[in-house]
């Protein structure tokens, strides 16, 4: 079992190049596949960390290459989305670019600051990643955005700035940080409980 976290997160990156791969080739004949693997991904997302704490092997790389499979995944999602349905995502534009504008300024100050990718998993990137779930449900299923990308939006949003606070207040790296008030804590040496399943 100490293998399977590592397993489920390999997974999520191979499945991020096939993503990427059928919907490039076959477009909207691609989008069942596309959404079968997106709902095992994001159940490999849940599992994996859930696997790796109680097995205690949720090391600081495992943990980081985590991250970085989550954001591959993700990405090779939206990019299919734009692929399959372009329009869908050029009716927002301006949105997706300042929303990847924070992702690409969280990991820039992260970098900056502590020489390593942030790799907090924080709860409200984990609320995202579900709005995420519906929110491109709603875009390849049935070609409308409407409120649920607003949702997400703003769900994503909240969760950047809450991800750049806690880069910004946790006196060195590490990982599995719940919020940014749980960095604060962090900050002054104040200990707090850890939810095993969630974080």
């Amino acid at each position: 079992m100490k293998h399977v976290p590592l397993a489920l997160i390999a997974f999520r990156g191979i499945a991020a190049f096939v993503i990427f791969g059928i919907s490039f080739a076959f477009r909207e004949a691609a989008v069942p596949f596309i959404m079968v693997l997106m709902y095992l991904g994001l159940i490999s997302d849940i599992l994996d960390g859930i696997i790796a704490r109680k097995h205690q092997v949720a090391t600081a790389a495992l943990r980081r290459l985590d991250s970085q499979a989550d954001m591959l995944f993700w990405l090779s999602i939206g990019l299919s989305t734009w692929f399959i349905y372009p329009n869908l995502i050029l009716d927002h534009i301006l949105e997706v670019r300042i929303l990847l504008s924070l992702e690409v300024f969280c990991y820039v100050v992260s970098l900056l600051k502590f020489k390593k990718e942030s790799a907090s998993h924080a709860f409200l990137s984990k609320l995202w990643g579900l709005t995420l779930l519906a929110v491109f449900t709603s875009m390849l299923g049935f070609q409308y955005a409407g409120i649920v990308f607003y949702i997400s939006l703003i769900v994503g949003y909240i969760a950047h700035v809450d991800r750049l606070f806690i880069t910004l207040l946790l006196p060195e790296w590490t990982h599995d940080v719940p919020s940014s008030y749980h960095a604060y804590l962090i900050r002054k040496g104040i200990s707090f409980k850890r939810n095993p399943y969630l974080n």
